[in-house]
C-alpha cells in the first residue's frame, strides 16, 4: 500500500500545510509504514491536486489518497483517481465547506490522520455535470450564485466557513431572484420560475444546508430538489428550515412547503433558462461557473472512498446503511 497525501494551501483562512505535514508523518510513522511507502505534496495551482492523484494511481498497485482542503481539492483527487480501481480517496477536511462528509460524520472524525490510515474503502456513487466530476451536490440559481459569493469573505477571520455562505446569501437576496427554467427529470419536462435548485448526492452543501435529507451516496440516484419561484418574504421563512432539511418530513416533502418545492428522484437531469437573461450560475463540490445548461447524470458505484476507521467501522455494522464496504 503505497499513501499519497494532497495539501492545499489555499484552503481555509490560513495556509495549514505545514503543521499537516507534521501530523501525516507521526501518523504514517505510528502506522508502521515505511518511508519510501508515502509522499505528501503541496498543491500549487488549480488543477494540481488532479495531476497528482492521476500521475500517482497510474503507478498501479493499492494507493491511499487523502486530500487535504475543501471539497474542491477532494473533487480534484477523484477525478484524477478516477478509472484506477486500486486506488481509494480520503478527505482530510481544512477547507471552509467540506460538505461531502458530513454524509458520514464529523469535521474531527476526518481530522483525525491516525483513525484515516486505520480506515475502509467504501463505494460511492458520482454525479458527471457540465463542470465536471461531483461527488456532494450540483447546484444553480441562487444557491450557487452564493457559493460563487462565499468565496470574497472566505479568507477574512471575522467571516469564514457557514458565515461566508449566510453573508453571500444575504448579498445574493438584495439583487433579482429566480429564473426562468426548463427542467428535464428522466424525460419529465418542467417549465417553472426557480430561485434555486440542486442536484444532490450526499445530503449538504452551501457550508451545511441540507438540501435532500433523503440522499444516499451508493444508490444510483440523484435528489434532485428546486424551490419554485417566490416572494423575498416567503424565502427568508423558508431557508432556516430548508438549511437544517426541514423542508422534508418522512419520506418526502414536509405538506406546508410542497407547493413551493419540486422533489424528484432520478438518473439524468438537465436545466436550461428559458427567459433570455443569459447564463446561469451553476456550482460543483467548489467549482463555480455561468453556464448556458446545465446537465447531470449518476455514475453508480463510480469512486472508491477512505472513510475513517471508526466511521467505516459503523457502516461495516449496519449503523450507517448508506454504504457499500468495498
Amino acid at each position: 500500500m503505497r499513501y499519497l497525501f494532497l495539501l492545499n494551501p489555499a484552503a481555509g483562512r490560513q495556509d495549514c500545510t505545514g503543521r499537516l505535514r507534521l501530523q501525516a508523518e507521526g501518523a504514517l510513522r505510528r502506522a508502521g509504514v515505511p518511508e519510501g511507502g508515502w509522499d505528501i505534496r503541496r498543491t500549487e495551482y488549480r488543477g494540481h491536486a488532479r495531476a497528482l492523484a492521476e500521475a500517482a494511481a497510474r503507478e498501479g498497485g493499492p494507493l491511499y489518497i487523502f486530500a487535504a482542503g475543501g471539497d474542491g481539492t477532494f473533487r480534484e483527487a477523484l477525478e484524477g483517481a478516477q478509472g484506477w480501481p486500486q486506488a481509494a480517496v480520503g478527505c482530510i477536511p481544512t477547507g471552509s465547506g467540506n460538505d461531502f462528509l458530513r454524509t458520514f460524520g464529523t469535521r474531527a472524525d476526518f481530522l483525525d490522520l491516525d483513525a484515516q490510515l486505520a480506515g475502509h474503502v467504501v463505494s460511492i456513487d458520482l454525479m458527471q455535470t457540465s463542470l465536471g466530476l461531483s461527488a456532494s451536490v450540483c447546484a444553480a440559481g441562487l444557491d450557487a450564485g452564493v457559493a460563487a459569493g462565499a468565496a470574497a469573505f472566505r479568507h477574512n477571520p471575522l467571516f469564514h466557513g457557514e458565515a461566508a455562505y449566510l453573508l453571500s446569501a444575504l448579498r445574493q437576496l438584495c439583487g433579482p431572484v429566480g429564473r426562468q427554467l426548463r427542467l428535464e427529470l428522466d424525460g419529465e419536462t418542467i417549465d417553472a420560475g426557480v430561485t434555486l435548485c440542486a442536484a444532490c448526492n450526499t445530503r449538504d452543501y452551501g457550508g451545511g444546508f441540507r438540501a435532500a435529507p433523503l440522499a444516499r451516496p451508493d444508490d444510483g440516484l440523484i435528489d434532485f430538489v428546486a424551490v419554485r419561484k417566490i416572494s423575498r418574504l416567503t424565502l427568508l421563512r423558508l431557508l432556516g428550515r430548508y438549511k437544517r432539511g426541514g423542508h422534508f418530513a418522512g419520506e418526502g416533502l414536509a405538506a406546508d412547503l410542497a407547493p413551493y418545492l419540486i422533489y424528484r428522484r432520478v438518473r439524468q437531469v438537465r436545466l436550461a433558462p428559458t427567459d433570455g437573461r443569459g447564463p446561469l450560475m451553476a456550482t460543483a463540490d467548489g467549482e463555480c461557473a455561468p453556464v448556458n445548461a446545465l446537465e447531470i447524470r449518476i455514475l453508480p458505484a463510480a469512486a472508491r472512498v477512505v472513510l475513517p476507521a471508526g466511521v467505516a467501522a459503523s457502516a461495516a455494522d449496519g449503523k450507517c446503511t448508506m454504504l457499500r464496504l468495498s
